[in-house]
């Protein structure tokens, strides 16, 4: 069993378009049964589930934050997991930007990047 089954996940990106990496990954991992909240700056609902607009919105705090949204998206999520005291995110390729990066090292999370979470869970091939 991977590691990041046992983490509750945020996935940061997830809209209603189904042709969405966003939404594609949150449901993907909700279909491999991992602990999986969508967060996006729309909010509402998608198949039902609740979309949060925020990080600070989820009922508790996640283990691990996966971006899915434009590189100054994860600039202002990377803030939000300083503030939050969240300790590892994965920016799939395309979403990480030199300044995140940088901002979460010096702040002690661990980053991931330039890895597609999916291909390394082995849930895509």
């Amino acid at each position: 069993m991977s590691a990041a089954k046992d983490k509750i996940i945020a996935v940061v990106g997830v809209n209603d378009n189904p042709e969405k990496f966003g939404y594609k990954i949150f449901f993907d991992l909700l279909k491999a049964q991992y602990k999986v909240f969508a967060v996006g700056v729309r909010a509402g609902e998608v198949n039902g589930i609740k979309i949060y607009k925020t990080l600070e919105d989820l009922p508790q705090n996640p283990g691990l934050v996966i971006t899915v949204v434009p590189p100054t998206a994860t600039d202002k999520i990377t803030d939000d997991c300083i503030k939050l005291g969240i300790k590892e995110i994965w920016m799939q390729p395309g979403s990480q930007s030199a300044q995140a990066i940088q901002k979460a090292g010096s702040a002690g999370i661990k980053v991931t990047h330039e890895k597609c979470f999916m291909i390394n869970e082995g849930i895509w091939h």
